[in-house]
């Protein structure tokens, strides 16, 4: 989830870590089924031809999957990019979390550029335990109460939300619209 969401380095980059190896997941085939990793010379040595470790996929090097990849990060690392979802997750979770405290309702959240997370309950969750302490009867009441009126999020608390390049400000004042709307009558 932190391949590309964060930042055009990643995590690594954001964070400003070397770790000794990066795995990505479908990202890097711009979602299609596909997988890539890299690390230290030392490491990436071990791996045919350059070392005695054979590695092959069924997908390994598919034209679609690399194609599909190289569009998303030549889109990715375009100017602004990640100011966008900076801006639209922050004003989305923020909007959410404001709508269901002035209902009355606890709830917490937060999100790191494109990813965010909602729970019911005080808060803040920074740990597993609290996680499952919180209201999991009342999210799925929420979630399906925004379901029916056309708004897609992550089934459960334990999941990430995701947006994108392509979601809008018109899109977020939908969903907000909505979210005020749910928790006035939960």
């Amino acid at each position: 989830m932190t391949g590309f969401r964060i930042s055009y380095g990643g995590a690594q980059e954001y964070f400003g870590v070397t770790p000794d190896i990066t795995t990505m997941g479908k990202v890097i085939g711009g979602g299609l089924p596909v997988g890539a990793y890299g690390g230290r010379k030392d490491i990436m040595e071990m791996v045919a031809p350059a070392g005695p470790m054979y590695q092959a996929g069924t997908l390994s090097g598919n034209p679609l999957a690399m194609t599909a990849g190289i569009e998303t990060l030549k889109r990715l690392k375009q100017p602004g990019s990640y100011e966008h979802l900076e801006k639209v997750t922050s004003r989305l979770i923020d909007g959410i979390l404001e709508a269901g405290k002035a209902a009355g309702h606890d709830v917490c959240g937060g999100h790191i550029s494109g990813m965010f997370g909602l729970f019911f309950c005080k808060g803040p969750v920074t740990a597993f335990h609290e996680a499952t302490a919180s209201d999991t009867k009342k999210f799925g009441r929420w979630h399906r109460m925004m379901l029916e009126r056309g708004v897609y999020l992550a089934p459960s608390q334990y999941e990430a939300g995701f947006t994108g390049l392509c979601h809008t400000e018109e899109d977020v004042d939908y969903t907000l619209k909505m979210a005020k709307e749910v928790f006035a009558l939960l």
